[in-house]
């Protein structure tokens, strides 16, 4: 499972669809109604938020906002998308760095225009999803390097 921090508009067909179904899975998780995955690193930052729904929900708005612009049509029904919020969970900037480049290495072998297009020019500040905030900071401990 990833649910990247950085922004879906950085991700690849593959990656924006795969972050959908985590994400989905990981909103399941969060509701109870599955017994795997509930131990996962990634949902330490959602389960350690004040509102764990509402920010796997955001997360997801997020997500699905990005796929609209392309042209995808996910089902929104899946989520609760009545309150959104912005700016919920801290990310660190190690790990936003670390998020980048992995997903440039990804790129890089899958979708070599979509590699020149984010990773030709690494951005000053690297955006994340909107749900996150960026705070100073090493990679995330939870993350598997």
């Amino acid at each position: 499972m990833r649910l990247w921090s950085i922004s879906p508009e950085y991700l690849d067909v593959k990656g924006l669809l795969a972050v959908w179904r985590e994400g989905l899975l990981a909103k399941k998780v969060l509701e109870g109604k599955t017994k795997g995955y509930r131990n996962h690193p990634q949902l330490v930052r959602f389960k350690n938020c004040s509102e764990p729904l509402i920010a796997i929900n955001s997360f997801l708005y997020f997500v699905f906002e990005e796929a609209r612009k392309r042209g995808y049509s996910f089902d929104t029904s899946r989520i609760d998308a009545s309150i959104v919020l912005t700016r919920m969970i801290p990310v660190t900037t190690g790990q936003v760095e670390y998020e980048f480049h992995h997903l440039c290495r990804k790129l890089s072998l899958r979708d070599p225009e979509r590699y020149k297009n984010v990773c030709a020019e690494i951005p000053d500040e690297i955006r994340v999803n909107p749900v996150f905030y960026i705070v100073e900071g090493p990679i995330e401990p939870w993350e598997k390097v």
